[in-house]
């Protein structure tokens, strides 16, 4: 999955995470990485993060808050930015999607860079 919103290019990797799931107990873990690519001639800084999460029965969370992974990452341009982070779901499907509050570090300007809805899906529901 990638979006680019005024010149972010956000791109999303998903991961089941077995050895921390309990599908007896509905409990499904999911892990995510996101790779932010600031293609702009200025450095960005991540304020905040909007997520919403809905597993599949349609229960439907928000996650706010600031920065990510306990950071504000400033991100120069042409650089890039990745981390991981993980979810859980109480059912074996779910997705993501949200947003990110950014600032241009040259002019203070405060933007959102939309997230990329993105799928979890447990590998036993694959087949």
């Amino acid at each position: 999955m990638k979006k680019v919103t005024e010149g972010i290019t956000i791109s999303v990797e998903t991961f089941f995470q077995p050895d921390y799931s309990n599908p007896m107990g509905n409990e499904f873990m999911f892990a995510y990485r996101i790779t932010i690519e600031n293609d702009n001639v200025f450095p960005i800084k991540l304020l905040r993060r909007h997520w919403y999460v809905v597993d599949s029965n349609g229960v439907k969370r928000e996650i706010e808050g600031e920065g990510v992974v306990g950071m504000q990452p400033i991100i120069a341009a042409g650089e890039r930015y990745q981390y991981v982070s993980g979810c859980n779901l109480r059912t074996e499907m779910g997705k993501m999607y949200g947003t990110y509050l950014m600032e241009n570090l040259m002019t203070k300007r405060v933007f959102e860079v939309k997230i990329p809805e993105f799928q979890m899906i447990a590998p036993l529901k694959m087949n």
